[in-house]
C-alpha cells in the first residue's frame, strides 16, 4: 500500500489528522523496525538533534502523524508523536532504550548500535558525533 492509500483509509475514521502526510523509513533494517513498530513492541525511537539543524529539518511534534515504511517505501503502518524530548546521548534511559524494542533491549545495546548509526550519520553532515 502506497503511504497516500493508507493515510486517505486512516482519515476516514481520522479525519483530524489533515493532509499532510510524513512518511518515512528508518535508517537501518526499516523492514525490521517497522515491524516491530507493527508489532507493538518498538513505542519509541531516537533522532541525532543536531542533524535537524544541518538538514534544516523541524523536529517531530506531539500529536502528529507519520506513515512508517517498509525498505520498499511501502506503507506499513500510521503512528502517533506522543512525546519528543531532547536530551544528550549519555543521559538516554534504559526505559527509553526498551521502548525502542531492538535487540536484547538493553541500554548496552541502545548505545552500542545508536552510537555507530549516529557516526554514520554524522560523518557525512561535515559535523562530529560526540557522546
Amino acid at each position: 500500500m502506497t503511504p497516500q492509500e493508507m493515510w486517505n483509509a486512516y482519515k476516514k475514521i481520522n479525519p483530524s489528522i489533515g493532509d499532510e502526510i510524513d512518511a518515512w523509513a528508518f535508517g537501518v533494517e526499516a523492514d525490521l523496525l517497522a515491524d516491530l513498530v507493527l508489532r507493538g513492541e518498538k513505542t519509541a525511537t531516537a533522532s541525532a538533534y543536531d542533524l535537524y539543524a544541518v538538514e534544516d529539518e523541524p523536529l517531530p511534534q506531539e500529536g502528529t502523524f507519520d506513515v512508517i515504511l517498509d525498505s520498499q517505501n511501502q506503507a506499513v503502518c500510521i503512528v502517533e508523536v506522543t512525546k519528543v524530548s531532547v536530551q544528550p546521548f549519555h543521559q538516554v534511559s534504559a526505559d527509553h532504550a526498551y521502548k525502542e524494542g531492538e535487540g536484547d533491549k538493553s541500554l548496552a545495546y541502545w548505545r552500542q548500535v545508536h552510537e555507530d548509526f549516529f557516526k554514520d550519520c554524522f560523518r557525512g553532515s561535515g559535523t562530529n558525533f560526540y557522546t
